[in-house]
């Protein structure tokens, strides 16, 4: 950057809703533009000129990526970065970053709390609580499903899957795992393909990514190979999952319980999850606590700054390690 090119002249892009943490950092350091939607018919062409970097939790795709002649970095704000083009941003030289690891536990909590809610039924024994029925002596029912002796697999054994791992030990489960290549050195039993973990858990754990290489693998015959006892946890990507085949597999009894924190179209939730007693669902609050979200905007924003003064990034995705070198 030279003395001229400081960082209050450089503009960043922010389209749609961001964190009001990263806003307030990002106009605190650089010239920041705010439009509704990532669109480039909000700019005017002397603005796309300007735009350096974007900071984001939208889609951003070849169209806008390819409007902006000087956009030089994408700095999407969370881990999952699917919404991102980043394999036509590498082709431009434009670097793209996420934020792993800062949410990793708090996705990791959220999930054995999802876990055992769908397992044991606690969001309507609260409701039974709140509506007075135990007041007046009528006993909530007993939860058909337990935790004591189930078999978990894990779909997606990355930072998140063995933090999940990690914390399942502790409640005595088997826990497997399905990923592209197996972990050297890993002593949970893996298995090459995700039909083949299915037959042999009874508790299926999804933390991929989205994506079209992922998008609706959890179908039909998945979840009958998880089987009648079977409880399905999604905290990774709605669109990993074909939610019909879901809604009918909870409907006729295929599987017991599905616990769900991710939709395909957020946020519509699929009318026929909402009518289902044995789904429990949640508003995408993996990593929703201020802790985990603050966190989040610090590195989106340490990014941009670790990009225009040094060059560098923290945290490239895959598609970009080869434009700039890693800080450590």
């Amino acid at each position: 950057m030279s003395a001229s090119d400081t960082l209050a002249n450089i503009a960043i892009l922010v389209p749609g809703y961001m964190n009001p943490y990263a806003v307030e950092r990002i106009s605190g350091s650089f010239e920041l533009l705010r439009r509704e939607r990532a669109d480039l018919s909000l700019l005017t062409p002397e603005e796309r000129e300007r735009v350096r970097g974007i900071a984001a939790m939208t889609t951003i795709d070849a169209t806008l990526i390819d409007g902006l002649p000087n956009l030089s970095i994408i700095a999407n704000y969370g881990v999952g970065y699917d919404k991102v083009d980043a394999r036509h941003a590498a082709r431009r030289n434009i670097m793209v970053t996420n934020t792993p690891e800062v949410l990793t536990e708090e996705v990791a909590d959220t999930t054995l709390g999802l876990l055992l809610n769908t397992v044991r039924d606690l969001a309507r024994a609260e409701a039974w609580l709140r509506a007075g029925h135990w007041r007046v002596g009528q006993p909530f029912p007993m939860s058909p499903l337990t935790l004591r002796g189930r078999k978990v697999g894990i779909l997606g054994m990355g930072r998140i899957g063995l933090a999940i791992a990690r914390r399942l030990e502790g409640f005595g489960v088997r826990i497997a795992y399905h990923n592209r290549r197996p972990i050297e050195g890993s002593a949970y039993s893996y298995f090459a393909t995700l039909l083949g973990l299915a037959e042999a858990v009874d508790t299926l754990i999804c933390v991929v990514p989205g994506g079209a290489a992922t998008d609706k693998i959890i179908d039909a015959a998945v979840l009958r190979a998880l089987g009648p006892n079977g409880v399905f946890i999604n905290i990774g990507r709605g669109s990993t999952v074909d939610e019909a085949a879901l809604a009918a597999a909870l409907a006729d009894g295929t599987i017991a319980a599905a616990g769900l924190d991710v939709f395909a179209d957020e946020p519509n939730v699929p009318e026929p999850l909402l009518e289902l007693p044995n789904a429990t669902l949640l508003p995408h609050v993996g990593s929703a606590s201020e802790h985990a979200r603050r966190a989040m905007a610090d590195l989106c924003v340490d990014n941009l700054l670790a990009w225009f003064e040094r060059h560098e990034t923290i945290t490239p995705v895959p598609e970009s390690t080869g434009l700039a070198r890693r800080v450590t």
